[in-house]
């Protein structure tokens, strides 16, 4: 039996991915087995880049010599990974505060891995995802990730970018490759009501997120080619980001499992889960 080191979690926004993740890593510890667990925004993560900047040479001497004053921060924060350099600018605006200006943090987000383009982006986060599976391997904790299996690549290739079809459906599946030797679970958080589910994350979330969104989702690639607009042309990218998704999730060769969360009630979604789990555990690794 190989060992099981990672358990995905993904769903549409709204459908109650995080408490998913959470609770998962709560079983894993009711379970006695060791589990390390990542949220969306963790600035920790292994397989993935959260607001991190990628420069190539020249891109990296263009940004010090046009910010002569933070050359020396700059430089002492880089880092450098052959002829590429990154910089987790997030980290750095959380420590240094206003001594890392807003000018230049919007200079340095244009850089963001995940603006870059979506070759770029590919293989960038594909070489972060080798680099974990090959530590994960080679260790004894199981890895819980929230929404960074599915979800970026269809939110960069779709909601982004309105790419090809198959071109994101590719990107899933060559992370899907990677993980396999990790034995992964995937759970595809499932709600039978998307329009209620999002209103209600709207209605529970602070209104600077429901901005954002909807924002990120009707003003480029896919949602601005359909000319959508606001809370309901946000719903139909949604929709049809949830039918991409279905698509995905019905073509990955891993362990996988649709869980139903539209009750909303979490001491009997904990139940499911730890069936799930315990089917999934109950051989010894």
């Amino acid at each position: 039996m190989r060992s099981k080191k990672l358990v995905l979690i993904e769903g549409i926004p709204g459908c109650g991915k995080t408490t998913t993740t959470q609770l998962v890593h709560e079983i894993l510890t009711e379970m006695n087995i060791t589990s390390q667990l990542f949220l969306e925004g963790n600035l920790e993560h292994p397989a993935d880049y959260d607001g991190v900047a990628f420069f190539k040479k020249d891109e990296c001497d263009e940004l010090l010599s046009t910010h002569e004053k933070f050359k020396d921060l700059l430089s002492n924060l880089m880092i450098k990974q052959g002829n590429d350099y990154f910089l987790e600018y997030r980290k750095i605006k959380n420590e240094y505060g206003s001594d890392f200006p807003d000018e230049l943090l919007h200079t340095v987000f244009k850089h963001d891995i995940y603006e870059l383009s979506l070759d770029q982006n590919r293989k960038l986060i594909t070489e972060r995802w080798k680099k974990f599976a090959d530590r994960a391997l080679n260790g004894t904790d199981t890895f819980v990730f929230d929404g960074c299996f599915i979800q970026n690549p269809v939110t960069i290739g779709m909601i982004k970018y309105d790419a090809k079809k198959e071109d994101v459906i590719g990107y899933v599946y060559e992370l899907a490759t990677i993980v396999e030797r990790l034995n992964p679970l995937l759970i595809y958080v499932d709600q039978n009501d998307l329009d209620h589910s999002f209103r209600k994350a709207v209605k529970e979330r602070p209104k600077e997120w429901s901005e954002g969104f909807i924002e990120y989702y009707t003003n480029q690639g896919y949602g601005k080619k359909q000319n959508y607009k606001g809370l309901e042309g946000t719903l139909q990218v949604l929709k049809a980001r949830g039918e991409l998704e279905e698509e995905i999730f019905k073509g990955l060769n891993i362990n996988k499992i649709k869980v139903d969360n539209s009750s909303y009630n979490k001491n009997d979604y904990k139940q499911d889960l730890e069936g799930i789990l315990s089917q999934y555990f109950k051989q010894t690794n």
